[in-house]
């Protein structure tokens, strides 16, 4: 995975995100999202705290080498266990609560985003970092699953204000990458008239899919990531 890429996307989606969230009134940050039970305010919040991880994975002994991609880290293991769900929930809700309003909230996940693209820029490539569940990954593989959670999160965000997407194309890009090969994606083009957003929407369950859309899905390769 290109490193530069993958921060050149965190920093434009993150920022997209941030400038949407400026334009959210008051009482739309306690509107209910498609990640029950967060509001508004508590999913912005679960995204400045998935991000807030990096200063000190950066901080932190590097491991020796990589052992798991970024496909490989949304396996479904413990981290999407009812216990450790209820503290991811628990946490995010726990911060959100600790901002005096929205506009602190995205404040605070400004300035939050933007030191770890500082703190990413400085780092050689083919860095190794290791996540709080013990999984040593480069850090372009681990910034690329941040992408994701912009994105995706992005996506819920824009559904439960009623705004239009604002996902910016090269985090659709890498995300559409992650998910399917080269192949995949010329025969997803090819065979399925949705797009990319729409595929993205579906492959992602933000959007129902037929038992025969499936079918089609499944033959382009997918990788299925288990997201909490």
């Amino acid at each position: 995975m290109n490193r530069d890429r993958v921060v050149e996307a965190f920093r434009l989606e993150a920022g997209q995100l941030s400038r949407a969230m400026t334009e959210v009134a008051e009482a739309e940050w306690r509107l209910p999202t498609r990640c029950e039970p967060w509001k508004v305010g508590d999913l912005l919040a679960h995204v400045r705290v998935v991000i807030a991880w990096l200063p000190d994975m950066l901080t932190a002994p590097a491991p020796t080498r990589a052992e798991v991609s970024a496909a490989e880290y949304y396996r479904p293991d413990d981290r999407f266990a009812p216990e450790t769900n209820a503290a991811r929930i628990a946490l995010a809700q726990a911060h959100a609560a600790e901002q005096l309003s929205g506009t602190a909230l995205v404040e605070d996940f400004k300035a939050t985003w933007q030191r770890v693209d500082r703190l990413c820029r400085a780092e050689p490539e083919g860095r190794v970092v290791r996540t709080r569940h013990g999984d040593p990954m480069l850090l372009s593989e681990f910034l690329l699953t941040r992408v994701v959670e912009v994105a995706l999160h992005g996506l819920d965000l824009a559904d439960a204000l009623g705004r239009e997407p604002w996902l910016t194309s090269l985090a659709a890009d890498l995300v559409q990458d992650l998910l399917l090969d080269p192949d995949g994606v010329l025969a997803l083009q090819k065979k399925l008239s949705w797009g990319q957003l729409r595929f993205l929407r579906k492959a992602t369950g933000r959007e129902p899919m037929t038992k025969e859309e499936a079918l089609d899905v499944d033959r382009l390769g997918i990788r299925w990531l288990a997201l909490g």
